[in-house]
């Protein structure tokens, strides 16, 4: 059945749009994971090891949802967490993305593997943002990069720890998925399928990766997977002095974005981090990891008073944030929950899929009886 925009009422709805407007390798680079996909399907899953206490004949009249995150106030406790080549799923874009946190008081994660430069989206919008950054083989490119996000005064920077090696995207694999597109047998009818994605791809801007491009011929002239790009580009001995050497040529809010277990949560702390992004990159790395959800508590109770904590990975529902925020997690952000309503509808999918996520949150605190997420804790939560 054909699905339209207004229709869409839900992540579930948001995919199944997505899978019918773009390209099948596009759709399975967006919905994959990695080896089995444990670990993509556990990110969600893990949210539903508790349940939810409400408190009735709490005499609310209006909610508050807003946060401060990395010194700066959100609107709402969520922010699209930084992803890569969104010109791909939509000829607009992280533009797009942008300009939906711009009107919804969001802030806006911008990848290294971005197709709209830091510049330009520093230009024509005024949200908060977060550079997603990776310590690359270059050391310059990377310090460069750095200095750049520095100069059109980002709020934040998250450096990227677990992709010192690409995952297994089997689906990748199968479907012949590479950046840019290429046309090939196996390709060539999901292209003729799609024909506004298709004349959109031809005659709009080419595609580029806007950060690197000026660095290196990959940023423009991409031949292979993006597992590949990060095989080639990426240091895989990153350490931990790197890491520090980074928070210092920075010298402002930075995450670690990728961390997994309470020993990095304390490291993270010791080399100075202000905040950690409890993830596996979406399901895409390491298959059977732990997910984010189910390791956040002990997190929390080793550093929750040292560094902000955001939860990022599997969120699906405004009540999956709730208990996130209620076990200790400052905000939460993701990646799929977004992109699926970019690659479906544009600008006017994300606008519609935040609303739809706003609307969520604001009916489910008054149906807990809690005026306020700051309010929100472990006597809100209980354990099956």
């Amino acid at each position: 059945m054909f699905l339209k925009l207004k229709n869409c009422h839900n992540i579930k709805d948001f995919r199944k749009l997505a899978k019918q407007r773009i390209p099948s390798p596009l759709f399975h680079y967006i919905d994959g994971g990695s080896d089995d996909e444990f670990t993509l399907n556990r990110n969600t899953e893990a949210f539903n090891k508790c349940s939810l206490i409400p408190n009735v004949l709490a005499g609310i009249k209006k909610v508050d949802l807003s946060c401060t995150l990395f010194g700066t106030k959100m609107d709402m406790p969520f922010f699209f967490s930084p992803t890569a080549m969104q010109r791909l799923f939509h000829h607009d874009g992280e533009k797009a993305v942008a300009r939906v946190a711009d009107r919804e008081g969001l802030m806006v994660g911008v990848s290294t593997i971005g197709t709209v430069s830091i510049e330009e989206l520093a230009n024509i919008t005024k949200c908060p943002k977060i550079f997603q950054l990776y310590i690359h083989k270059d050391k310059a490119l990377t310090y460069d990069l750095i200095n750049r996000v520095k100069a059109a005064n980002y709020n934040a920077i998250a450096l990227t720890v677990d992709t010192v090696v690409g995952g297994n995207r089997e689906r990748d694999l199968y479907t012949g998925m590479t950046t840019p597109p290429k046309l090939t047998l196996k390709s060539l009818l999901s292209f003729v399928a799609h024909p506004e994605w298709t004349l959109n791809y031809i005659f709009r801007k080419k595609f580029e990766l806007a950060q690197v491009k000026d660095y290196i011929k990959q940023g423009s002239d991409i031949t292979s997977s993006i597992v590949d790009y990060i095989n080639d580009q990426m240091e895989p001995s990153v350490s931990w002095d790197d890491a520090k050497d980074a928070i210092k040529k920075w010298n402002g809010p930075f995450a670690l974005k990728g961390i997994a277990s309470v020993e990095d949560a304390k490291k993270a702390v010791d080399i100075g981090a202000t905040a950690i992004m409890i993830s596996n990159h979406g399901g895409r790395q390491l298959d059977g990891s732990v997910s984010p959800f189910d390791i956040l508590p002990e997190i929390v109770d080793a550093v929750g008073d040292k560094l902000e904590i955001i939860l990022d990975g599997g969120i699906r529902r405004g009540t999956h944030i709730l208990k996130a925020l209620s076990l200790g997690a400052k905000a939460c952000s993701g990646g799929r929950i977004y992109l699926y309503a970019l690659a479906g509808g544009g600008e006017k999918g994300v606008q519609r899929i935040v609303t739809k996520l706003k609307e969520e949150l604001n009916r489910d605190m008054m149906l807990m009886g809690c005026d306020s997420i700051k309010k929100l804790n472990k006597k809100n939560i209980k354990f099956i």
